[in-house]
């Protein structure tokens, strides 16, 4: 377990290692701290806070106002993880002028040691890194382009599209990016494009090829209704366990067996 808060250099480190390493979403002070506590190198306050705990159907309506008020949240509970914050839609597409100052409130606002960038956005990178803001970027499926890309699909199937992933994220690792996440793209690409680049590439839905991979945190724990995404593996079944306590706090109060004496005050 580190004994201090992990820098952009030490995942740069742990590439050239070849040391794999996990990163977690956060959205909470608590749950910051747990993860914190457990050696999670890397926090991201991802914009699936949107589902996860705002319960939107997409990432989309997430705002900034609401990503940094988790993100102040996410950095109170941590003192070794490297925090990284995503930047909602609408924050950054436009302009560097739209996106540079928006970057900035992270940091100085939320206290978040990174921010997170999805698409091929070089220039915007490169103009957030020269201000002194390390970036993380996010290439294949991208959640804040769901409607353009039809759904949330595998991208990067054709040799073409492949091509062009390599190619993006060759520019955004020129720009100065310090990681990569890869979603949802064939396993053989996703290898490909890790093997290409000096910088960690981070998977989710990209197979065992990257340096490091990233679940939601709510899914890891099993915390979600219904079926999984193919790519997640729960490993915990928190939702039962907490369904479980809720019901028999119910039946203890309905039967006056809760409080007894040893949680009263006399």
């Amino acid at each position: 377990m580190p004994t201090s808060r992990t820098t952009i250099r030490d995942l740069a480190r742990f590439k050239q290692e070849g040391r794999r390493f996990a990163v977690l979403t956060a959205y909470d002070y608590t749950t910051a701290s747990i993860l914190d506590q457990a050696g999670i190198p890397v926090l991201l306050v991802g914009d699936s806070l949107a589902q996860c705990m705002l319960g939107h159907d997409t990432t989309l309506p997430v705002s900034m106002e609401e990503m940094l008020h988790h993100t102040r949240a996410v950095v109170r509970g941590t003192q070794q993880a490297l925090v990284v914050a995503d930047m909602p839609f609408g924050s950054y597409q436009s302009s560097v002028q739209e996106g540079l100052p928006n970057a900035v409130r992270f940091l100085k606002e939320a206290g978040a040691h990174a921010v997170k960038l999805e698409g091929a956005q070089p220039e915007l990178t490169q103009a957030i890194v020269a201000a002194g803001i390390p970036v993380m970027s996010h290439l294949g499926l991208t959640p804040q382009s769901v409607h353009q890309m039809g759904g949330y699909r595998v991208q990067a199937r054709t040799d073409e599209a492949a091509q062009r992933l390599l190619a993006d994220a060759l520019d955004l690792e020129k720009a100065g990016a310090f990681s990569l996440v890869l979603e949802g793209i064939p396993s053989a690409v996703a290898r490909a494009v890790s093997e290409a680049l000096a910088i960690p590439t981070i998977g989710i839905g990209a197979g065992p090829g990257c340096d490091a991979q990233v679940l939601v945190v709510n899914d890891l724990l099993g915390l979600g209704a219904g079926t999984y995404p193919k790519f997640v593996k729960p490993y915990a079944d928190l939702r039962s366990v907490v369904t479980d306590a809720a019901r028999r706090f119910a039946t203890d109060v309905e039967q006056g067996a809760f409080p007894d004496e040893s949680h009263s005050y006399s």
